[in-house]
């Protein structure tokens, strides 16, 4: 898989790009939690009101409240104060008509004696019952007459020493409480405090949730804009990704011998550039999307509970243990079905191909039948394969809601108790779940990478498996260069051919040479090795022994683009393009013109049916040729053979399809306009090749007789029977 990967040079900046989107997006996330807390904490419970010493206060209740702490901390308090005596622009207290007051000078200078010290004031002062109670308590072992006396006037007449063991005796039973159950229960004394001054406390509390509000949904807008953002570039660089795999994977394709496309298979090769690409393009996309943005966030989250509620990160450590025990689970049962899947998806389409293509042939044997339930065991077997797959992973989701419901249960059922002994606040526990979630959900996406993973890992193999093959036929890295004076003359030196991984050879010591102006021939019995021995000069095979010359250069030696430069090739099975006849007669050369197009195919005795059409040669050829018969096809081959006006022909038992006169005509046509070329020709009908300049007969890949029909028939027993099979005694004399 990491192969693939770097075939993503070109789209760097798109995927740096999408790391910054995921980052900034993540950000966003992992903020929205907390302001959901700060709603709660401070806007609802705290009313507004975020400092956590007061902004302004009056200079009595300052004095009284620093009767709480050390002169050390008194001092540092007072510095961090401006104190104010009357209205002016800035300061409009309606208490300054009354009293002076104190104005803070720095928000961000906090000072936990204070805010201790506002705690115990408040405790000690406030009317409300709870407070009340704590004064009744302290009083009841105090004298009658100070019964009556407020405790702050009683805390106002201790001796220095005793006050001070107030002061400490107070420290030390607010070092266990935590400084956020402080700071929040020590808001409602600042708050008393900011309505004794003047401030509106029910402003304050609905502007601080309204720009709270506002500040989540700016980042939800953020986090929206970075999420498309990030959708759009992983598209585009998957989608690039795959354009330029399939290309590459195509131009390979296009350079594979005869050997390579029988090793990895046709069906095959289509399965891989096809589903395989879309496979890997979809991991792509969501290693780009999902396998980055995982970790960030999860690593982003844990920060985040360690700092919310650092007594309850074990149920995360919990969480994470039973979604990693499912996720492995769930991989080492789908892994090895993944592979099978690829290669039981080439079985379907070989299968589906040969009964398709052989539709014609099954309904002639009436054994539709028999191709039904040979597809229905391709097709069931792939079935069962990736509903087993589908059904281990629909186990997944099940799991995670089960494990991540389970989790939030755990956390609100220790949260409560923990909020009921002042140790965590609701804000807090919202966003301990909330964090809790995007660490489950990080581990959610990883799952749903490693679903696709192992597909995915598959396909990139067999992709990498097409790139990564060594081309049997394949050009020197110092090509040499055809030779201008000499044009058609081929030569082959003692040639020898056997199939890759095959015992024997099928082409043995094959020596002859074929000169410019003439046609040669090969005959023999079926599997004699007539069209296998002709493939060997454009290199659809290479040979294993001898050698084969063109204008005596070794074929292996020369560019195969300027080898095929010279061949006007024409297959045993008559090949069309999806198009035009035009199109079809002017492949070898699209800027071709008119009457060289005409040319080849009034040659090739085609032009009478082409006129025949409606469109003329502008008439559609559909895929394969089927909208043409097969004589009409190979006359088209062969026009476009023809037109191309090579140095050297190849027909490959190219007038099988054709009737006698046509057969006639048309050889009569090529072998005046091309009288300067080679020809080559394989047939199985002696009167196709009776005029040839030399026939080769081939008998089990040898060479059991050379020179002209007549000759043949004197010399070459094999001929001869040949002959006397498809020719009378008449017509062998009048040959």
């Amino acid at each position: 898989m990491l192969k693939i990967f770097r075939y993503l040079k070109d789209n760097i900046l798109s995927v740096i790009l999408i790391v910054l989107l995921l980052i900034v997006q993540a950000n966003c996330d992992l903020t929205i939690p907390q302001y959901t807390s700060n709603i709660i904490n401070i806007g609802v419970q705290q009313g507004g009101v975020s400092e956590v010493n007061p902004k302004v206060i009056r200079k009595s209740k300052l004095d009284e409240i620093l009767l709480f702490v050390s002169d050390k901390d008194k001092k540092k308090i007072l510095s961090n104060y401006e104190l104010i005596t009357k209205k002016d622009n800035e300061h409009d207290y309606d208490i300054l008509s009354k009293e002076p007051v104190y104005v803070i000078k720095d928000e961000e200078k906090f000072n936990n004696a204070l805010e201790k010290a506002i705690l115990v004031d408040y405790m000690l002062t406030s009317k409300e019952s709870e407070a009340v109670n704590i004064q009744k308590e302290i009083k009841k072992d105090m004298p009658e007459t100070m019964q009556e006396m407020a405790i702050i006037d009683i805390i106002e007449m201790l001796p220095s020493k005793e006050l001070n063991n107030l002061r400490k005796s107070i420290n030390e039973q607010f070092s266990e409480m935590p400084d956020s159950i402080i700071s929040q229960s020590a808001v409602a004394a600042i708050k008393l405090e900011y309505s004794a001054v003047g401030l509106d406390t029910d402003a304050i509390q609905t502007n601080y949730i309204i720009i709270t509000g506002l500040k989540m949904l700016g980042l939800s807008l953020i986090s929206v804009a970075s999420t498309i953002l990030t959708v759009l570039l992983g598209a585009r660089v998957g989608s690039g990704l795959s354009k330029r795999v399939r290309k590459k994977e195509f131009t390979k394709v296009l350079n594979f011998g005869t050997a390579e496309y029988k090793t990895i298979g046709i069906s095959s090769l289509i399965t891989r550039s096809t589903n395989d690409i879309q496979q890997v393009q979809m991991m792509i996309i969501m290693t780009l999307r999902l396998f980055i943005y995982a970790p960030i966030i999860a690593f982003g989250a844990v920060r985040k509970v360690f700092e919310t509620a650092p007594s309850m990160t074990y149920i995360i450590w919990l969480g994470i243990v039973c979604v990693l025990t499912l996720i492995f689970t769930l991989f080492a049962l789908s892994m090895p079905k993944f592979k099978k899947v690829q290669k039981l998806i080439d079985k379907l389409n070989q299968v589906t191909r040969e009964i398709i293509t052989g539709i014609p042939v099954i309904r002639a044997f009436s054994n539709q039948k028999y191709e039904e339930e040979r597809f229905s065991v391709a097709n069931t077997n792939l079935k069962k394969t990736n509903l087993f797959v589908n059904r281990v992973m629909n186990l997944m989701m099940p799991g995670m809601m089960f494990i991540m419901n389970g989790i939030v249960v755990l956390i609100i059922w220790i949260g409560a108790h923990k909020i009921d002994a002042g140790l965590l606040q609701v804000g807090d526990m919202l966003a301990f779940i909330q964090y809790s979630m995007q660490i489950i959900m990080a581990f959610l996406m990883i799952s749903m990478f490693s679903i696709m993973l192992p597909r995915a890992n598959v396909s990139a193999n067999r992709i990498m498996e097409v790139l990564e093959t060594d081309l049997s036929i394949k050009d020197k890295e110092k090509p040499k260069t055809f030779s201008k004076r000499i044009k058609g003359l081929v030569e082959f030196k003692n040639v020898s051919f056997r199939y890759p991984d095959s015992d024997e050879d099928v082409i043995t010591d094959v020596t002859f040479t074929a000169k410019p102006g003439t046609t040669t021939a090969f005959i023999g019995s079926t599997g004699s090795g007539k069209s296998t021995l002709i493939n060997l000069i454009p290199r659809l095979y290479d040979v294993t022994k001898g050698e084969i010359l063109v204008d005596g250069i070794n074929v292996k030696d020369v560019l195969q683009k300027d080898l095929h430069d010279k061949i006007g090739y024409v297959p045993q099975k008559g090949v069309l393009f999806s198009g035009t006849i035009e199109s079809n007669i002017k492949y070898s050369d699209d800027t071709m013109s008119d009457e060289r197009m005409i040319e080849a195919a009034r040659i090739a005795q085609a032009e009478e049916f082409i006129l025949a059409k409606k469109e003329g040669y502008k008439s559609p050829i559909s895929q394969g040729g089927t909208n043409v018969s097969g004589g009409q096809k190979q006359r088209l081959s062969i026009a476009r053979a023809i037109a191309k006006n090579p140095e050297i022909y190849i027909f490959d038992d190219s007038f099988s399809a054709l009737d006698f006169k046509t057969d006639f005509e048309l050889r009569k046509a090529l072998y005046e306009y091309a009288k300067n070329s080679t020809i080559f020709i394989v047939a199985q009908r002696i009167n196709t090749i009776l005029k040839a300049d030399q026939i080769v007969v081939l008998d089990e890949g040898k060479v059991v007789g050379i020179g002209t029909h007549q000759d043949l028939l004197n010399s070459c027993s094999v001929y001869r029977e040949i002959a006397e099979s498809q020719l009378s005694k008449e017509e062998l004399e009048n040959a």
